[in-house]
């Protein structure tokens, strides 16, 4: 009988499965569910305007795009005026908007503590940079705010008060820079050109400058009010930038004599020119019968003088 005949065989057999691992058997446990596409909700003329007018393709295009929204009445002219500062500055650096280094107002650390607020009241300014020996060696911030401590503290040096100064190269971008400001709370810097030598200043309000626009103080007026004013001690407070033509109407004097011509178109630059320097403010100036005082400077150039009668 042959050997096989003997294996016993089960009542119920029992089939062996033996799984299949191929890549296309195994199915996987969580299979990829299809994105469902966003419903196009454009209407058809919408698909067609802007197909016929596609988006702006340059900055230009983008300005013309505020200036049409502005048109239709979807923005106003002050947001598009600081969209387009926003835009523009993009394009700018440190040295397109800075305070050249022949119109900065700086301190020497030699100077006396009397010297040093003579200088800071002219000026009006929170915030100057400090030099020693030569105005190329900036040594560190000084706030004007900090001198106060001297008058309780006579014993502490300038020295001490002074704050890091902050250096950036001329092609710093505004973007940033304002970033940068906004990070380390400082708000000025010393601009270098490309040969490590001190070319200017710049301060946040320069760039903010550039969205909002000029940031007034409290000699700043609107630009249809005029910019000759009568004061009520018979003076006079007249913009630095008001035409020569006009303050010579205005006074009924004459700047130059007989075939004499001027080659400046205000006033501003006139007594600046005649003054020899950057004016500073409570300076003073007489010419053709008229006394000026420097009231306010701002980036090296007089905001406002005051005008008076000269004394016989």
């Amino acid at each position: 009988m042959p050997p096989w005949e003997f294996v016993p065989r089960l009542a119920n057999p029992v089939s062996l499965r033996v799984p299949n691992y191929s890549a296309t058997a195994v199915s996987e446990p969580y299979p990829e569910r299809p994105f469902p596409e966003r419903e196009d909700k454009r209407s058809f003329l919408q698909k067609l305007a802007e197909f016929i007018h596609p988006g702006p393709d340059s900055t230009e295009e983008l300005i013309a795009a505020l200036a049409d929204a502005e048109e239709n009445n979807v923005i106003g002219t002050e947001s598009r005026v600081m969209l387009e500062g926003v835009i523009r500055m993009a394009d700018m650096s440190a040295g397109d908007v800075m305070v050249p280094a022949t119109r900065m107002d700086l301190l020497n650390i030699d100077s006396s503590i009397d010297d040093l607020l003579n200088v800071v009241i002219e000026t009006a300014h929170s915030r100057f940079p400090v030099f020693d020996g030569d105005r190329e060696n900036i040594i560190g911030i000084l706030m004007a705010k900090d001198l106060l401590k001297l008058q309780r503290a006579p014993e502490f040096s300038v020295r001490a008060l002074l704050r890091p100064a902050v250096f950036v190269p001329e092609s710093k971008g505004l973007n940033d820079l304002l970033r940068d400001f906004r990070g380390n709370r400082n708000h000025l810097a010393i601009v270098i050109d490309e040969f490590g030598r001190v070319a200017g200043l710049i301060t946040i309000e320069d760039v903010l400058e550039q969205i909002v626009g000029e940031i007034e103080d409290e000699f700043d007026i609107e630009e249809d009010e005029g910019d000759i004013f009568g004061l009520a001690d018979r003076t006079y407070r007249v913009s630095g930038d008001t035409s020569i033509e006009r303050v010579e109407d205005a006074f009924g004097v004459k700047f130059a004599d007989g075939n004499e011509t001027l080659d400046f178109d205000t006033i501003g630059g006139l007594i600046a020119h005649e003054m020899g320097h950057v004016p500073r403010r409570g300076e003073h100036h007489t010419r053709s019968g008229l006394h000026f005082v420097v009231l306010h400077t701002k980036g090296g150039a007089v905001k406002w003088f005051k005008v008076s009668a000269q004394e016989p």
